[in-house]
């Protein structure tokens, strides 16, 4: 990751805390003189705090595929409208915003919470309120379940992220893997989909694992738990701030096996962290590469990006993605829907492929097609496969 990278988030969270953390993309001209049905997304969103560079690009993503939408539909009177409050990677922030939009916002749904436990906190203050929740980033399988009807997600679970982590493992003879992990939502989130993962693959329990708590001292003790008990390979569930520390000291202390990470860790922040120390860590995406591609969904991106003060990531890919697909099902919804019908047009939306990339938004559906790629990155940045 470069330094451009860092300084345009640094002023993309500026920008975005202008007036309350509040962002509001306006729509055009012709859309508001005709009346146009305007739909609000509501996100809650760390535009601050541990996940913000995550968080910033995610939303930033968001932003441009709304704004192609509503150029794309000025005719139609149909258009989005996104509302981004920062909740600084915070469940309690998340919930409070999630109540604030519904209520005195009255957003349309919830669209795009980042972080497992406020996407937890979103999901229940939607099912509370009869809304719906919209392609949370980094949510716990448990809001997949059948139980959610009103949760729709647009990456894959972190069940399919561990498959192919734990499939890799096996497929090079790594059979003595442990884990390390935040001890949060998410860290015990991915312990649980790490332990389905090897039940479903018949392979031995974890050796080792440790549930680190975040900013706390206790790390140097868990890792030397977990070398007692010579892993080949050891799974990071965690943001990029433990995950970085916990390859450095293990790295130092001559720990040489393989290191597996989640797309949570995000690929630019754990460069940041790490510079060419990152080289040899592998870890699996749920979008395809933002780089140069013949995908069309890529390429439609990264022209949006070349028309703006972004840079390509992954998450703004996400985001991008995410936005792009809730407005196809606004889309096929019409500018009648109503929640019921809007759920029922999302939960129809089985195998919609955006632009070479499929979605599939049926609630208590295990997807395990998904295409999931397990990439590293070399000393010098470079994305390998």
């Amino acid at each position: 990751m470069d330094s451009s990278r860092r300084e345009w988030l640094g002023k993309a969270g500026a920008a975005l805390l202008l007036g309350g953390g509040v962002h509001l993309p306006a729509l055009s001209q012709s859309s508001r003189a005709a009346g146009a049905r305007v739909v609000l997304l509501g996100q809650s969103v760390p535009l601050t705090g541990a996940a913000s560079e995550i968080g910033l690009a995610f939303a930033a993503g968001s932003r441009l595929a709304v704004g192609d939408f509503n150029e794309r539909n000025a005719a139609s009177g149909l258009q989005l409208k996104l509302l981004q409050l920062d909740d600084g990677y915070d469940a309690a922030r998340a919930a409070a915003n999630a109540r604030t939009l519904l209520g005195a916002d009255k957003a349309d749904m919830l669209f795009g919470f980042v972080g497992t436990a406020s996407s937890d906190a979103g999901a229940n203050v939607a099912a509370q309120q009869g809304s719906l929740l919209f392609a949370p980033f980094a949510a716990s399988d448990t809001l997949r379940e059948a139980s959610h009807p009103h949760v729709f997600h647009v990456r894959p679970g972190m069940i399919d992220e561990a498959l192919k982590i734990v499939r890799q493992c096996a497929t090079v003879g790594q059979t003595r893997i442990a884990l390390v992990g935040d001890d949060d939502a998410m860290g015990r989130a991915g312990l649980a989909a790490v332990q389905q993962a090897i039940t479903e693959l018949k392979l031995p329990a974890l050796v080792a694992t440790a549930m680190v708590p975040v900013g706390g001292d206790k790390l140097d003790a868990a890792l030397k738990t977990v070398q007692q008990q010579t892993p080949q390979a050891i799974v990071l569930v965690s943001l990029s701030g433990t995950t970085a520390n916990a390859i450095r000291k293990l790295r130092k202390s001559g720990y040489s096996g393989s290191f597996m990470a989640f797309s949570i860790v995000g690929i630019d922040p754990l460069y940041a962290e790490l510079g060419k120390d990152i080289g040899g860590i592998v870890i699996s995406q749920v979008v395809p590469s933002p780089r140069p591609s013949a995908i069309p969904i890529v390429k439609e991106y990264r022209a949006a990006v070349d028309n703006s003060d972004q840079t390509p990531s992954y998450e703004g890919l996400e985001g991008f993605i995410a936005a792009k697909v809730v407005g196809e099902a606004v889309r096929r919804a019409g500018r009648g829907f109503t929640t019921a019908s809007l759920q029922r047009v999302m939960t129809a939306m089985t195998d919609y492929d955006v632009g070479g990339f499929r979605v599939n938004l049926r609630p208590g559906l295990r997807d395990a097609s998904r295409n999931i790629d397990l990439i590293s990155i070399s000393a010098d940045g470079r994305v390998l496969r």
